[in-house]
């Protein structure tokens, strides 16, 4: 039997898994993919994660990240607002950073089953049991469920966001792009969506972009909506126009949805985008699954070093989760409602920029402090 066993060894299953096991405990993560691979996420993480990566011996520097320090968003038709980042942040592609984390988490003696997917999930005699797709089966005294946005998992589960269609879908690219200012991570809107462009390592861009399905069915396919829609956008015209694209195809994610999820399920500690979604316009996802990571591994450890019951951890997690969390999601929420549209968007942008500290009051509501 396991001390833990993760669902997901994506930023949140990674962390949890190496911060549990240099705590003491056996820990086992199952991933649906073989490391290294890409995954559609825009790459930024705010500066509030380096204190724990740097606590769990994973130090990013290592990876040759972009230092982040500016913004500036684009309004349809061009118009701009710049802002520094009062913490600052860095790029780095998944594909890297996941990579980095899974070796890290090799060397903690942490247990990969890879490629492998979790079919069933079952809690009984006050443990975990969970059953692979090939047969195999795990038990374990916790389980941190860590798959992402929306997984079988979820509907097994009966979790109310799966039964609902999602009208979004992301799309990411790498790109080179001489010239691109490495301290600046820009968000560029569209009719319905917006991309966000930034550094990571080795000279590269990362373009991740979110819009909805219907502007891909109104087009036919991504280029096509692409010059379509996107291009309209004088900025993202200049990019793609003069950027040289990575890989032949994009990365594509469908159902993306940003419904509320619950942090705790039939016993199930939910970690990163498995227990709620910021908007990727005011958001830090990546630092929100890394803090979840923190949160999670905290209430575990506690819970396995009898230092408290399991309902204790349960409640525990979810409270903590809510209190470092919640406002984070309202806030993102509530301004993506004001990038609607292309009318809206400019004249939320041309109000914005004369008002600066009602723009970094904004980043901050949806940034956390250092951990």
């Amino acid at each position: 039997m396991y001390d833990v066993a993760i669902i997901g060894g994506g930023l949140a299953g990674l962390c949890a898994a190496l911060d549990l096991a240099r705590r003491g405990h056996r820990v086992a993560v199952v991933e649906r993919k073989q490391y290294p691979f890409h995954r559609v996420c825009g790459e930024y993480v705010s500066n509030e994660v380096l204190p724990y990566l740097r606590r769990l011996g994973a130090d990013p520097a290592a990876l040759g990240p972009a230092a982040i320090s500016q913004f500036l968003l684009s309004a349809p038709g061009g118009r701009t607002l710049a802002a520094p980042l009062d913490l600052g942040g860095f790029g780095v592609s998944r594909y890297a950073l996941d990579a980095f984390l899974w070796q890290r988490a090799l060397a903690a003696g942490v247990t990969f089953y890879l490629p492998a997917t979790v079919t069933e999930t079952t809690f009984a005699d006050d443990a975990h049991r969970l059953l692979l797709a090939d047969g195999r089966r795990l038990t374990a005294r916790v389980a941190i469920a860590a798959h992402g946005k929306r997984a079988n998992l979820d509907r097994q589960l009966n979790r109310p966001f799966f039964a609902q269609r999602s009208a979004y879908l992301g799309v990411k690219y790498h790109l080179r792009l001489p010239g691109f200012r490495r301290d600046l991570i820009a968000l560029h809107n569209f009719a319905d969506g917006y991309a966000g462009i930034s550094a990571i390592e080795d000279d590269k861009l990362c373009c991740c972009y979110l819009t909805t399905r219907a502007n891909l069915k109104a087009h036919g396919s991504i280029p096509a909506m692409e010059a379509a829609v996107l291009l309209k956008n004088p900025h993202l015209r200049e990019i793609f126009g003069a950027a040289e694209f990575l890989y032949p195809q994009p990365e594509v994610i469908n159902e993306i949805s940003f419904a509320p999820k619950s942090p705790v399920e039939q016993h199930l500690l939910m970690a990163g985008d498995a227990a709620g979604l910021i908007t990727p316009l005011c958001g830090n996802g990546m630092a929100m699954a890394l803090h979840g990571a923190a949160l999670a591994a905290t209430a575990a450890d506690d819970f396995l070093s009898h230092k408290t019951t399991r309902s204790g951890m349960e409640t525990a997690y979810a409270t903590a989760w809510q209190q470092h969390f919640a406002a984070r999601l309202r806030v993102g929420r509530a301004v993506q409602a004001l990038f609607g549209g292309p009318r809206l968007t400019d004249a939320v942008v041309g109000t914005l920029r004369h008002a600066p500290t009602v723009v970094r009051g904004l980043m901050r509501r949806t940034h956390g402090d250092s951990f």
